[in-house]
């Protein structure tokens, strides 16, 4: 068989099962022979996520059949490699252990994730911290934004005048918010630019910054109109993503565990080791 009688076979395989059931087939179950080499459903499953991720075309026979069409040279080409004996080469040896490396600690993590179950009472000491940190003052302030400083100084000698801020907005601003008077809405200070985050914090309601503020953006003449305190969700509400960073937690733990009583033999030779402050220390 060639190569476009293949795309055929794995076109009508893959369109009746588009999205890969697991209860369809056998981890046996071959997509193709090629060279007399058996390369099974599952591998070409795995290649076709892999291309999948970070991409947002929906699965179809077209993307499956130039999926295919790829994953069909990346066989030959890696039989060609083992025609010529590659695996046998130093940086194709260490690479494909560290490829399996990455694969079975990839799997490890996902197992560990499975089986744990963050207890109530962690939870909620999450769901505490989060709270805190979600409870934050909110600002709500237009800004003007300018090149250089003696203009954004010019802006605030009208403003003491008694202009109007969002009139001056609309006419100098070099931002994309100019046409809607310098408008940022409501927002937390860790959005924005630090000079900015720290003037804004320091303003009440209904002023405006007396002296420009400078980012890497420029000059900014800033107007605070309203404060108020963040709402946070209820635990419940929060409870999905409080889990996922538990659990991220937990499973840092487990790794650190690991690795602190891991039996470790170290070539001295290549890993130099002093002491620092008491404790080792390694110098590569």
């Amino acid at each position: 068989m060639k190569t476009a009688r293949f795309s055929l076979v794995a076109l009508a395989l893959l369109a009746s099962a588009p999205c890969f059931a697991e209860d369809t087939d056998s981890p046996d179950t071959l997509i193709a022979t090629v060279n007399g080499t058996p390369y099974t459903l599952d591998v070409f499953r795995i290649f076709y996520m892999e291309r999948m991720q970070g991409t947002r075309a929906e699965n179809s026979p077209q993307l499956q059949q130039q999926a295919f069409d790829e994953f069909m040279g990346l066989v030959v080409a890696s039989q060609q490699g083992e025609k010529l004996k590659l695996e046998d080469d130093r940086s194709v040896v260490a690479a494909l252990q560290l490829a399996r490396m990455k694969v079975m600690s990839n799997a490890a993590l996902t197992k560990m994730a499975e089986e744990m179950e963050p207890s109530e009472d962690r939870l909620k000491e999450a769901y505490e911290q989060f709270k805190e940190q979600a409870s934050r003052t909110e600002f709500k302030a237009r800004h003007i934004l300018v090149k250089e400083e003696d203009e954004a100084k010019k802006i605030i000698k009208k403003l003491d005048k008694g202009d109007d801020f969002e009139e001056l907005a609309k006419k100098n601003s070099l931002g994309p918010t100019a046409k809607n008077g310098g408008e940022l809405g409501w927002f937390d200070p860790s959005q924005m630019v630090a000079p900015f985050a720290e003037a804004v914090a320091e303003m009440e309601p209904g002023d405006y910054s007396k002296e420009p503020v400078h980012t890497q953006f420029g000059w900014h003449v800033i107007n605070l109109q309203e404060t108020r305190k963040a709402k946070p969700p209820t635990f419940e509400e929060a409870k999905p993503r409080l889990t996922a960073a538990v659990k991220r937690q937990m499973i840092a733990e487990k790794i650190a565990d690991l690795r602190n009583n891991a039996m470790v033999e170290l070539n001295e030779d290549v890993v130099k080791i002093k002491e620092i402050d008491g404790e080792e220390a390694k110098d590569k």
